[in-house]
């Protein structure tokens, strides 16, 4: 690859950054990275209407919990600065005026009522309602009004925007990375704005400005953006620059978990699964959606459930460390079709990592929860004691935060026992059994998980019993439920004492 690498993220600070977002910021970062690029923050806030205090500050605290690095940008600068659109506003009407002197673009004076009336009266004679190529010259614009007119209306200010002029019928052709040749005639498209009556540009004008500024090597973005990709073809071809124009690459959508249409914030809500990197409260409703991070995700486990929604790599393998995934990365491994999100490989995901982690760090995570419920963790045997039970339950569960509550038991004598094994395994010889048991192992001294687990075979040996027959009441009656760590490190971290009282407990509790 000859050319030097750089790609840019764009996003626009209407709102919280959809996880989508993150995955197409993702996949530039590791394009970039893997040929030595510059990865690029560019903000494209030129709808003043929609913007959104506070999503600016979202966006770039999301790249980072993520791990993506920012090269250029509203925040470490560079040679293209500024990096915010609003800030560069009054260097865009000259490439539009510049079209309109190459006749390329045209003023349009239409009034909103006039539009409406255009878009109604080409509904009804069963048209397409667009301002192009043949409704253009039923309208109010630079090519149906005399020249002093449009003088005289440009002098006293009159309301106008500046539009493309398309050719009528004329073949588009570009390449597609992902996609391959996309081929589209110009009769199937309308003569987008370029600037509007405040003097902002759209996005189309503004971000094919920006990207032949800021030396954009490859455009690597959304799908919902691949029906402007040939009016931006168009635009570079007008301005002069179609033979440094970027490559392009259109991204798979992301799917509902059911395949049907786009993943959106209501789909989160309703399966319990959030559609954005971190919490995020609306300003103007207060209404709350839930993030990644604060749910309990490691960035590591989203960053690899993003990688996969859509990149296939070569091998089967599905844990990817960044470094990892920059070596393995490609765009021509990027699926077509849209990636299915999976929430159940979601959850897998976060277990592998939290599974990884070392356990006195997991502790480091959940220590001020964990502290609140069992104690201050003031010396290094309670420290070394709550690491242990970490490393029993952690591989139980999905989240950091769901082992405290589920470590009570090894602080709190149980007094509820599950009733479906009670109703269950519960006979009449059961609790006799398990008094015994626990005499037996306090009689033959078991200290460790592989004490206990031999001794409680000899004793089923000696007994003649089936260990079916008391190994679910002994979990019962140890730690009051029916599934969780291995039973015989349980007792092991209990201690055989405790293990014959927390069995008197509940036989007494059961016996009442």
């Amino acid at each position: 690859m000859t050319r030097e690498v750089r790609v840019r993220f764009a996003p626009s600070p209407t709102g919280p950054l959809h996880i989508g977002g993150v995955r197409t910021a993702l996949y530039n970062y590791l394009f970039a990275k893997k040929h030595q690029g510059t990865m690029i923050l560019r903000l494209e806030d030129t709808d003043q209407n929609r913007f959104v205090p506070g999503a600016e500050q979202y966006i770039k605290e999301s790249l980072a919990w993520v791990g993506i690095e920012i090269q250029e940008g509203p925040d470490q600068g560079g040679p293209h600065a500024p990096y915010r659109q609003s800030e560069r506003k009054p260097m865009y009407r000259q490439y539009a005026e510049g079209l309109i002197e190459k006749g390329l673009a045209y003023y349009a004076f239409d009034t909103e009522e006039e539009l409406e009336e255009m878009r109604k009266r080409l509904e009804a004679s069963k048209m397409q309602p667009a301002y192009d190529s043949v409704s253009r010259m039923s309208m109010k614009n630079s090519l149906t009004l005399p020249a002093d007119e449009v003088k005289a209306r440009l002098e006293r200010g009159d309301n106008y925007v500046i539009r493309i002029k398309l050719p009528r019928k004329e073949e588009v052709r570009f390449h597609d990375i992902i996609r391959g040749w996309v081929v589209v005639n110009t009769g199937q498209m309308d003569d987008k704005v370029l600037l509007k009556g405040d003097g902002m540009p759209t996005y189309h004008l503004a971000n094919v400005v920006d990207d032949y500024l800021m030396g954009i090597s490859h455009v690597i973005r959304g799908e919902e953006w691949l029906p402007s990709a040939p009016l931006h073809v168009m635009l570079y071809r007008y301005l002069g620059w179609e033979e440094v124009m970027p490559e392009f690459a259109h991204l798979p959508l992301l799917l509902k978990p059911e395949g049907n249409g786009k993943l959106s914030k209501r789909d989160g809500d309703r399966l319990g699964f959030p559609v954005f990197p971190l919490n995020w409260t609306d300003p103007k409703t207060g209404e709350m959606s839930s993030g990644y991070r604060e749910s309990g995700y490691f960035p590591e486990a989203v960053v690899n459930i993003l990688a996969l929604l859509g990149w296939h790599p070569s091998d089967n393998q599905e844990m990817f460390s960044m470094e990892e995934l920059i070596e393995a990365f490609s765009l021509e491994k990027v699926s077509k079709s849209g990636a299915k999100f999976d929430v159940n490989k979601a959850f897998w995901f976060n277990q592998q990592y939290l599974n990884k982690f070392d356990n006195s760090l997991v502790l480091d995570m959940i220590k001020s929860d964990w502290e609140a419920n069992y104690g201050v963790l003031d010396s290094e045997e309670k420290k070394e004691y709550a690491s242990k039970i970490v490393s029993l339950i952690k591989e139980k569960v999905q989240f950091a935060k769901q082992i405290v509550p589920s470590a009570h038991f090894f602080y709190n004598r149980p007094e509820e026992f599950d009733e479906q094994v009670v109703a269950k395994k519960w006979k009449e010889n059961t609790s006799e059994l398990l008094q015994k048991l626990g005499t037996y192992f306090v009689a033959n001294h078991a200290i460790s998980a592989a004490d206990f687990e031999n001794q409680f075979k000899l004793y089923c040996d000696e007994t003649g019993i089936k260990s079916g027959e008391v190994l679910q009441p002994l979990r019962v009656s140890v730690s009051g439920e029916a599934m969780g760590p291995p039973i015989f490190e349980i007792l092991a971290m209990l201690g055989n004492q405790e293990v014959v009282n927390r069995i008197n407990a509940c036989v007494d509790k059961l016996s009442k």
